[in-house]
């Protein structure tokens, strides 16, 4: 019925989701949408009349999703749409009634659930992309949580490249949303290597910008004095990073409550710090655009009464001198120098085969703007 075959381990893992709620975990790029595919089919063949809802986090992903489906499926085979926030919400409860395969994000229909427009009752399948970000997204959840009540015949897929490396957060993966089965995969699975293409990595070093110093030292400065203070109020001990902040600020979190002053204070510390530490890796390793952004935010914050921590970040003069110098970075159209070595194997790679397909990933959002 579909265009593409699938590849063995596909079938194995369809055959899985199946009989289970079940997680897939596989690298981008080989084939879980296609396993998404499979299932639908079969759902909609074993519980006639019923529905499909995929949910990705953002619209482009949605969009794209509905591509892949649209491309793969007979034209008459079911009616696919498409649920934004653009579309009235009367128009959504209409077309839910009719569509058979709904793309959506899961804040459109949670809010939709909230507003009791329409029920699950129907829904055989729901499809998860991206489903590490259920332990951030409380809409992945409350959507998961609807279906487990209200639907007849309930099956979730739920998809990732990335669930994370530790056991408990993939646990609490499979916790958030019913799951049942884990089937995870890797460019090095016996059943995956005979599909893919041999990689090549190579690493270019770009050096750091002396014009870039003057910033660094600036906010290197606010971070050192907060780290410095949460060790001499005895929250902090050994060498800090994110991550060691991160669990600090978890920690006194669930401890603040208690009214303890120390904590208190050191909460604030702690979410300074970590601001700071981010903007840091952003000046070093991505765009000035990007840290202009993320700064510009902090300030929104501060005038917004968001966080406590970002006024006082946005306060000090660490902060505003470091603004002054990006600003004046970014009226010479300065920009990191690994943007124009990026634009230069770009136009190489097109140069050398004008066909080529490309795909450049980003660690932040704000690099990809």
């Amino acid at each position: 019925m579909i265009k593409t075959t699938p590849r063995e381990y596909q079938n194995k893992i369809f055959q899985t989701a199946r009989e289970k709620n079940t997680l897939v975990v596989l690298p981008t790029g080989i084939g879980k949408t296609l396993i998404a595919l499979l299932l639908t089919i079969d759902r909609l063949k074993l519980y006639p009349g019923s529905k499909t809802l995929f949910l990705a986090p953002t619209k482009p992903l949605v969009e794209q999703h509905f591509q892949s489906y649209t491309k793969e499926l007979p034209e008459l085979f079911a009616d696919l749409q498409i649920f934004t926030g653009s579309v009235p919400a009367e128009k959504r409860k209409e077309i839910f009634q009719t569509a058979d395969i709904i793309f959506s994000t899961p804040q459109c229909i949670a809010n939709d659930l909230n507003n009791h427009l329409y029920s699950l009752e129907e829904v055989s399948l729901i499809i998860i992309d991206e489903a590490h970000r259920c332990l951030k997204n409380y809409s992945y959840t409350a959507v998961a949580s609807a279906y487990k009540k209200q639907a007849k015949n309930q099956r979730i897929l739920a998809l990732t490249a990335s669930p994370g490396y530790d056991l408990s957060i993939v646990k609490e993966i499979c916790s958030h949303l019913n799951i049942d089965e884990v089937e995870s995969r890797t460019r090095d699975s016996e059943d995956v290597k005979p599909y893919l293409q041999t990689l090549e990595f190579e690493k270019i070093e770009v050096d750091f910008p002396k014009e870039f110093e003057e910033i660094r030292v600036l906010l290197k400065r606010f971070y050192d004095q907060r780290i410095d203070q949460l060790k001499s109020r005895s929250l902090l001990f050994g060498p800090a990073n994110k991550i060691t902040l991160l669990k600090l600020q978890k920690r006194l979190s669930a401890q603040a409550s208690s009214g303890n002053f120390n904590y208190m204070i050191g909460l604030s510390l702690s979410a300074q710090a970590i601001k700071i530490s981010h903007a840091i890796e952003l000046l070093e390793t991505q765009t000035l655009n990007g840290l202009n952004s993320y700064l510009q935010g902090i300030i929104k914050q501060s005038k917004e009464n968001k966080s406590r921590a970002a006024q006082i970040i946005a306060k000090s003069p660490e902060f505003n001198a470091s603004l002054i110098s990006l600003n004046q970075l970014l009226s010479k159209n300065i920009e990191h120098p690994k943007i124009n070595a990026l634009k230069e194997l770009v136009k190489n790679q097109f140069e050398q085969k004008e066909n080529s397909k490309m795909i450049v990933f980003t660690q932040f959002r704000e690099t990809a703007r």
